[in-house]
């Protein structure tokens, strides 16, 4: 049987080369065999990381048969074409997020997917840390009471005045689509409902078109209400919050605690004080540990692909309501 997976890389972009890579690396179940790009370096990449194959282009990656599965970190608006070549060519695929522009578009290329029989997942690294499953625990062990509400927020400082596919509305750019995507997740991760209706303010900017700020606000069943923020130009946060009728969680490091060596901490206030539990977890690791063993068992990740498409429905109304500015249903 099968012991790890051969991977290629679509692109020698920054996120690939600072962590997947080195992640595909570190992983007990995958090897790194082939990078490819279009306009950057492969070759510079494929010395520095001790690639055995550089391609100057994705479809003579992509047609290599040793290539087991392929990971995609081009811009937002360029998923779908790549995907829909991997799979059309048979390899397995871990897409960068957002996995599309739209819902539409996410529901096309996991059809091609689920066609060519190859498997789909979309990276939200954050969600193999284990302080994640561990608020669930708590929830579920009633100790902060029945939940009302959810906060999340992911900011960050970009150079604005710089050259950057962020700042760019043709290629997927924006607050919304770049760390705004993980608010979303992990809220109808956490709270495991979909909402109602949703309600966005941003700021717009004039030269590109493309959401610097957004904050929104969702309703879902039982009156319960979860805030978002995103954003290009703030104090860099990356946490959320559970607050329920008898206490609440705090999670310090949501998205990004590979960024803290790994670590997470945990906040639990309720009123018999206050206690913090910590994690250490190599995330990106996970996430192409359970990619890749799921290829190698052939599981099935259909949950995670309805996840998916949940995302990119609360998406699309995120965005409707930025354009109308009022309050819409997520179709």
């Amino acid at each position: 049987m099968k012991q790890s997976i051969n991977w290629g890389v679509l692109g020698d972009a920054g996120i690939a080369k600072k962590a997947v890579i080195p992640a595909i690396k570190r992983a007990n179940n995958a090897n790194i065999l082939a990078i490819s790009s279009q306009k950057g370096a492969p070759k510079q990449t494929a010395v520095e990381f001790n690639i055995p194959k550089a391609y100057s282009s994705y479809e003579e990656l992509l047609t290599d048969p040793e290539i087991d599965a392929v990971y995609i970190p081009l811009p937002n608006a360029l998923h779908k074409k790549w995907v829909v070549e991997a799979a059309l060519n048979g390899k397995h695929i871990l897409c960068e997020k957002p996995a599309a522009l739209n819902s539409k578009e996410a529901e096309e290329m996991l059809a091609v997917c689920d066609q060519q029989g190859v498997k789909f997942m979309e990276a939200f690294m954050y969600q193999f840390h284990p302080q994640h499953t561990r608020v669930k625990e708590i929830i579920n062990s009633g100790e902060i009471g029945t939940v009302k509400q959810m906060n999340s927020a992911f900011t960050y400082l970009l150079d604005l005045t710089a050259k950057n596919i962020r700042l760019n509305a043709q290629l997927g750019g924006g607050s919304l689509y770049d760390v705004g995507c993980y608010c979303i997740h992990s809220i109808l991760s956490i709270l495991e409902m979909e909402p109602l209706s949703v309600y966005c303010r941003g700021n717009i900017d004039e030269e590109s078109q493309v959401d610097l700020t957004v904050q929104g606000t969702m309703t879902f069943p039982d009156q319960v209400i979860a805030t978002f923020s995103s954003s290009l130009e703030q104090y860099p946060v990356n946490q959320y919050e559970v607050i329920g009728t008898k206490g609440k969680i705090i999670i310090t490091q949501a998205f990004r605690p590979d960024k803290q060596g790994g670590e997470g901490k945990l906040i639990v206030v309720t009123q018999d004080g206050t206690r913090e539990e910590n994690f250490v977890a190599d995330q990106y690791r996970a996430q192409i540990e359970h990619f890749s063993n799921a290829i190698l068992k052939e599981e099935n990740l259909n949950e995670s692909n309805q996840h998916t498409l949940k995302n990119m429905r609360v998406m699309d109304a995120c965005f409707r309501s930025l354009c109308e500015k009022k309050s819409v249903e997520v179709l």
